[in-house]
């Protein structure tokens, strides 16, 4: 391919998914360690300690807060739904009186969760509260 001109864009391309291929070829972890060796050798007795203690602190933040990241979680009984089976002959009246029964239940139940998250809400309003100073 001939291509003719002045500019950046005049060049032919190349593949370059090829030379990339033999990059992780060429690694050997072997020699790397032997490179680690002898770059540690030409350095002083102060900087290789300095370099490991660096290491240390490094590896001790890190690991205390992957140690301190673990929550464990307050064991709850699993909430178990039990579907109910109807007759196919059922009557209107019968199923509109089900769902008067049925919606004063649910009017209970969805007091106990309104009543369960403003109480959270009250809690995170507190919280926010106390750490309105510092922000």
């Amino acid at each position: 391919m001939t291509v003719t001109g002045a500019g950046l864009a005049c060049w032919p391309s190349r593949a370059y998914l090829g030379p990339m291929g033999n990059f992780l070829g060429r690694f050997n972890p072997f020699r790397a360690f032997l490179d680690l060796r002898r770059y540690l050798g030409t350095r002083q007795k102060y900087e290789v300690l300095f370099l490991f203690a660096s290491l240390m602190v490094c590896i001790v933040i890190v690991g205390g807060f992957a140690a301190g990241s673990r929550v464990e979680r307050q064991w709850q009984r699993p909430t178990i739904i039990y579907v109910q089976s109807w007759r196919a002959d059922r009557t209107n009246a019968e199923i509109v009186a089900q769902q008067k029964i049925d919606g004063e239940k649910k009017r209970i139940q969805d007091a106990k969760e309104k009543k369960f998250e403003d109480e959270k809400k009250a809690a995170f309003k507190r919280l926010n509260d106390k750490l309105s100073p510092w922000l």
